[in-house]
């Protein structure tokens, strides 16, 4: 395992992190978290990434019972959570300063940590301020309870003024962003963050660079009745592969099949590798719902060298969907 910086911070982040969405509590019981976050921890994974709005809290809780029985140094990993959906008053959603405050204690007490060392606001919060999130977050750093807090799936625009707030009340910036990052989903890291890695040392977690399990292929000849786009409350996930772009996408998916069997891989561990051989990617965010899963993923660190300048021309050549550099006047 290789580790990188978080950003500008000082944080070591392993390549590959652990992510609990969809697999903790929904697929994966007690014993299959504490199986799974162990091979992870063995194998150099470091970063283990959470949210109260992951069923409810429950797989908060499946983590934190792992962590509590694994007994690891609290030194030695690295666990989030992120606010925003924590239950449907109007005083248990969003970015106000109470349910910032709130849902970081919850978490902690789910989790069963002392202090979170990654805290992300969810989703951005039009009916707050951003200056009352930035200050919240603030006061849970300088309390001790969380060590670095950022968002997931902000704007550049969003991200630029709450950076801006804290710059100039001299308080605690935003050191990460979590969004979505794949062969298909590619704008807003390449395009609208590309300034914010040199403006603010902006660091990214990114999340489903398998495109929620379109990039192994296994989708090319239908939808298997075990796989994710099939649970319950994830129909979202099945009408966008059945739409037609998702239909088209498709076919890029076998063309990339290919070129992945001239390198001598499967596609997964090119859609992971292509992740990494982004250098504003800080850590890969791996779903697994069982251990053979995550080892096979895992694999994919040894295919960065495959990805030549020259493959990732062709894989940009099917694709046709890379941002645009921007204009200089």
């Amino acid at each position: 395992m290789r580790y990188r910086r978080l950003g500008k911070s000082g944080l070591q982040v392993s390549e590959f992190s652990l992510g609990s969405w969809v697999t903790f509590g929904k697929q994966v019981d007690r014993k299959d978290a504490l199986d799974i976050m162990a091979l992870a921890y063995e194998s150099g994974i470091n970063f283990f990434d959470n949210a109260e709005g992951y069923e409810a809290g429950v797989s908060e809780t499946l983590m934190g019972e792992a962590l509590a029985e694994l007994n690891w140094g609290r030194d030695s990993y690295i666990v989030s959570s992120k606010v925003f959906w924590g239950g449907n008053k109007p005083t248990q959603r969003g970015l106000s300063r109470k349910h910032v405050t709130d849902a970081c204690h919850a978490a902690l007490k789910r989790l069963q940590v002392d202090y979170l060392d990654l805290y992300f606001c969810h989703r951005p919060d039009i009916d707050t301020p951003i200056e009352e999130t930035v200050r919240a977050m603030h006061d849970l750093v300088a309390q001790g309870k969380v060590l670095y807090w950022g968002t997931s799936e902000w704007t550049a625009q969003q991200l630029t003024e709450a950076w801006a707030v804290a710059k100039d009340l001299k308080i605690t910036p935003p050191t990460m962003e979590q969004p979505q990052y794949n062969l298909f989903e590619r704008d807003k890291v390449e395009g609208d963050y590309r300034p914010l890695y040199d403006l603010i040392g902006l660091g990214t977690t990114i999340w489903s660079p398998l495109a929620s399990g379109i990039l192994t292929g296994k989708y090319n000849k239908g939808i298997p009745s075990d796989s994710r786009l099939n649970l319950p409350g994830y129909e979202w996930l099945k009408e966008i592969w059945q739409s037609e772009k998702g239909q088209a996408r498709l076919v890029k998916v076998e063309q990339l099949t290919e070129i992945a069997g001239e390198l001598g891989i499967p596609l997964h561990h090119l859609a992971l590798g292509w992740c990494l051989a982004n250098k504003n990617v800080s850590t890969v965010i791996l779903g697994a719902s069982k251990k053979s899963q995550l080892e096979d993923n895992l694999k994919a660190l040894d295919v960065q060298d495959s990805l030549t300048p020259e493959i990732l021309a062709r894989i940009d050549a099917i694709l046709d969907n890379k941002p645009a550099a921007p204009q200089r006047y």
